[in-house]
């Protein structure tokens, strides 16, 4: 799942949402929404997340990561 995903690699980084949310240009509550699977994201919305974390889009979007 992309959001988990996105959540993974934000804590990672250590961001908390409020920062993702601002360096992505999302709200806090858009960004804890795509995290909890809640809203589904467009290709639009994950070039600026996958900027903001410092990834690529293929790396949000790899499964296998996720287990890593």
């Amino acid at each position: 799942m992309t959001g988990q995903r996105i959540k993974q690699l934000r804590k990672k980084k250590n961001l908390a949402q409020c920062e993702l949310a601002v360096r992505s240009g999302f709200t806090q509550s858009k960004i804890s929404k795509i995290e909890r699977g809640i809203l589904r994201l467009k290709l639009d919305d994950l070039i600026p997340i996958a900027k903001a974390l410092g990834v690529t889009v293929a790396e949000l979007l790899d499964e296998e990561e996720q287990t890593a």
